[in-house]
């Protein structure tokens, strides 16, 4: 009998996580002489599992360097070890392209325990004139901007796997089959009525997504025995936008829809999903009123965001409102004007922070 021969295959597999970060500096000479060795730190970012942050001295870390101004990237984790690689830049304000002025491309260990944490680990330092000067574009109107890439390398492992056989393992259709389920009603046991319309649906997904609807329909309330459940105070729109992100963890396709449009959605919607305590929804419709924020918007969106304990957006608005060459254009917006009967306090938030920034 003959011997048999067969070819077996390991690999390793080492796998990157990448996330960026721009920290800018509005009244950037404001900053100018805090003082040697002082400092200021950029939000916290997290890319690969970690947290980041730039760190940024004015005067200079040392009296010796007194006349540079140094900057680093900070891993901020506690107890963490990590290899990374990171590219730090300027900002030209004139052409909106970054300047590589530090980097490492090889990743390396970073370890939150000693000075590795720091990239890099000297600091990189450029003359305090050379970096103002009008022909580099660093600083123009009082504004500086600073932005870092980082790469993570995630952990590695080895596998074996046979040489001559995979099988494709296709993305996960969860959220298609529960949108389905959602819309044929396949045995949905719970009916709710908004303004003039019904819907269906299943009183188990519904308890899983949402506290509030669990409480509703298995507690001792009772919506628990009730044959129909009405909803006040909500639009039938908003209502089964909020359900399918019940079923599908997604929002619904709204791109038909114009600029004022989607912001209005979003509004309702946020205040649908803190209603239901549904935080991940929350949050999102948080991140989207950010990016549709203006002049005309912000104040109103900063008296939702108060309203519905909206740390983030509330934020975003106040520093949007600090720092914008537009606030007589805000003050004549309606939204100004309810925010200053129904939130007085945030206001002063607001005065307060634009005050810094040497606004008028």
């Amino acid at each position: 009998m003959g011997s048999e021969s067969r070819k077996t295959v390991s690999r390793y597999t080492t796998k990157t996580e990448k996330g960026s970060h721009s920290f800018e500096i509005s009244g950037y000479s404001l900053a100018k002489g805090m003082g040697v060795g002082r400092f200021i730190r950029s939000s916290t970012f997290a890319v690969g599992g970690y947290h980041w942050a730039i760190r940024l001295y004015p005067d200079g870390v040392t009296e010796a360097f007194k006349d540079y101004v140094t900057a680093y990237l900070e891993l901020m984790s506690k107890d963490a070890e990590v290899r990374a690689s990171y590219d730090l830049s300027l900002l030209n304000q004139d052409t909106g392209s970054p300047v590589t002025v530090s980097s490492e491309s090889t990743p390396r260990v970073f370890k939150s325990s000693d000075t590795s944490r720091f990239g890099p680990q000297g600091g990189y330092s450029i003359l305090r004139s050379e970096l103002e000067l009008d022909e580099s574009c660093y600083v123009l109107d009082n504004y500086l901007t600073i932005e870092c890439d980082v790469t993570v390398v995630k952990q590695s492992r080895v596998r074996d796997s046979p040489a001559e056989y995979q099988v494709e393992v296709p993305p996960s259709d969860l959220s298609d089959h529960f949108g389905k389920l959602l819309l044929d009603e396949d045995g949905a046991d719970v009916t709710f009525s908004v303004g003039r319309q019904t819907f269906r649906a299943h009183k188990i997904v519904l308890a899983a997504r949402s506290p509030v609807f669990r409480a509703e329909l298995y507690g001792q309330m009772k919506e628990r025995t009730a044959p129909s459940i009405t909803i006040r105070d909500m639009q039938p729109s908003i209502f089964r936008a909020l359900l399918h992100f019940v079923y599908t963890d997604s929002l619904p396709d709204m791109e038909d829809l114009d600029h004022d449009e989607y912001s209005e959605i979003t509004r309702h919607l946020l205040v649908a999903a803190d209603r239901y305590a549904m935080d991940r929804l929350k949050l999102m419709c948080q991140n989207i009123l950010c990016q549709y924020m203006d002049a005309d918007s912000v104040a109103a969106t900063l008296a939702l965001a108060d309203q519905h304990n909206c740390d983030g957006l509330k934020d975003a608005c106040i520093q949007f409102m600090a720092t914008s060459d537009e606030m007589d254009a805000v003050v004549e917006t309606q939204g100004f004007a309810d925010l200053k009967r129904a939130c007085p306090s945030v206001l002063v938030d607001v005065l307060e922070k634009r005050s810094k920034f040497g606004k008028a």
